[in-house]
């Protein structure tokens, strides 16, 4: 009698909630070809079964505005939604990224195309997100040197801009005229209350006139 050779087992699948070590949840994300947004914050799993037209709307802005400054300046990468190792309990897929290629500049690398460590500057739209977004999510990247963070609230109908000093965010202020700049990026301005206005068109120019 032959016997029958035994399947592998089959892992469970990602649940809200879960509590796993980073291999874990990227072993099981991998037997979930479907699932497209999930995040472990905290050796938490966090899953996102849908993404609201708020939301959708406001990403669409800021990767506009991203990209609009990126065409223009192509020694970094933007990212859209992608997932970064940070460390043993943190994979976060920020709405969006920026982060430079050249290694003598960027503290990140793509291994096996993921990324690994911190990049220059994260994104969070915050719909149904803030709490997140606003505490565990900012600890962690402050503590993991993402060197600045951008939150655009859209409760509170405001735009958060945090660089990292000394291991805390403190917050950029604008200038007269109302623009931020970042300090990582050389020319990455944001005139606020015109993105707050889905005004592209003023804040591209704010964004030009570097």
């Amino acid at each position: 009698m032959v016997a029958e050779p035994m399947s592998p087992p089959t892992l469970p699948s990602l649940q809200n909630g879960d509590l796993l070590t980073r291999a874990e949840f990227e072993a099981r994300w991998e037997c979930q070809p479907g699932l497209k947004r999930a995040e472990l914050i905290e050796g938490r799993v966090y899953i996102d079964v849908s993404v609201s037209r708020d939301h959708g709307y406001l990403h669409s802005l800021m990767m506009s505005w991203l990209g609009f400054f990126w065409a223009g300046n192509r020694r970094f990468e933007l990212l859209d939604n992608t997932t970064f190792r940070l460390d043993r309990d943190n994979d976060p897929q920020p709405d969006a990224a920026l982060r430079y290629t050249d290694p003598n500049r960027s503290r990140t690398r793509v291994v096996d195309n993921v990324i690994e460590g911190p990049p220059e500057l994260v994104v969070e739209v915050a719909v149904s997100s803030a709490a997140r977004d606003l505490t565990l999510k900012k600890a962690i990247y402050a503590r993991n040197s993402v060197s600045e963070y951008i939150v655009w609230n859209m409760h509170e109908n405001r735009i958060d801009w945090w660089a990292l000093e000394n291991g805390d965010y403190v917050l950029l202020e604008a200038d007269g005229e109302g623009v931020t700049a970042s300090r990582v990026f050389p020319g990455l301005r944001l005139d606020v209350a015109a993105m707050l206005a889905g005004d592209l068109a003023a804040v591209f120019a704010a964004t030009a006139a570097r």
